[in-house]
């Protein structure tokens, strides 16, 4: 794990309301990876500043166990016009705990990840926490890809 001091930035894509309660997210998060993937979303958002696809967890109820927004989407201008079907939101400029989760994303390297996260001590702020998949992640079989959490 590594601290960052991050400015703020807007990420534009789809959305969905979940819950990790009774597995809720396992269902509704691949899901809305498959949408963002055939709807060729990422083509669709206008301002993109690059092609990396960012997964934002955001708006919690309370924390990781209570209701949450999970948007997919891609880093955009920030003078980027709001478009109709795609939500919109800024990331807050502040400390984040950077974790990177590498093997192959088939065997699930990204939800591990995040189980040690939810296990682990560390102080979350609960604002937004995201993943990104960039050039790294482009062979799944041999992927790395950067978890920011909010602290």
């Amino acid at each position: 794990m590594q601290n960052r001091t991050m400015e703020s930035f807007r990420i534009t894509g789809i959305a969905i309301r979940t819950t990790n309660e009774n597995g809720a997210s396992a269902i509704a998060i691949p899901k809305l990876w498959n949408q963002f993937m055939t709807e060729n979303t990422m083509q669709q958002i206008a301002g993109k500043i690059s092609n990396d696809i960012y997964c934002v967890y955001t708006e919690y109820e309370k924390d990781f166990t209570k209701p949450y927004t999970t948007l997919l989407g891609c880093r955009v201008e920030d003078t980027a016009p709001g478009q109709d079907g795609f939500k919109s939101i800024l990331i807050p400029a502040g400390n984040y705990a950077l974790f990177t989760a590498k093997g192959n994303l088939n065997e699930g390297i990204v939800f591990n990840e995040w189980t040690a996260i939810w296990n682990s001590s560390l102080q979350r702020a609960y604002t937004a926490d995201f993943e990104i998949y960039g050039e790294k992640a482009q062979n799944p079989a041999n992927a790395a890809v950067e978890i920011f959490v909010a602290i």
